[in-house]
């Protein structure tokens, strides 16, 4: 089976889907963020500090994380779209004040609520 890569309306859904994660992570709005994340024992999100496994744990680190400092600037994001119901999105961030340069990527699955994170990454390199 041949999946079409990249139909500009899935890029577009998708997109908007990450531009409203990233308003909400930027703004600390949780209750968009959790929304955002599958809520299945089986998502995950390795963090640049924490191993975070299952929807709980992952509401759970939201609810205690500082809400200060989350303002960066995005870089090379890069959006793929497989089919209609499944993408990835990577993007590189740079937040004030800090040298080194942040990776992020998210696994998107289209389920009937709409588009999910169902796997997510953050990391940091040095500049």
């Amino acid at each position: 089976m041949e999946h079409e890569i990249n139909l500009p309306e899935v890029v577009a859904e998708v997109t908007a889907a990450f531009m409203r994660y990233e308003a909400a992570l930027t703004g600390n709005d949780v209750a968009v963020l959790d929304e955002l994340f599958w809520n299945n024992p089986n998502t995950l999100r390795y963090g640049a500090g924490e191993n975070l496994l299952g929807y709980e744990a992952i509401r759970a680190f939201r609810l205690e994380r500082p809400s200060k400092g989350l303002e960066r600037d995005l870089m090379h994001t890069v959006i793929t779209t497989y089919g209609r119901d499944y993408a990835t999105a990577n993007t590189e961030f740079t937040r004030k004040g800090e040298t080194r340069i942040g990776r992020q990527s998210h696994t998107w699955l289209r389920l009937p609520q709409g588009w999910r994170i169902v796997a997510a990454h953050v990391s940091l390199m040095s500049a």
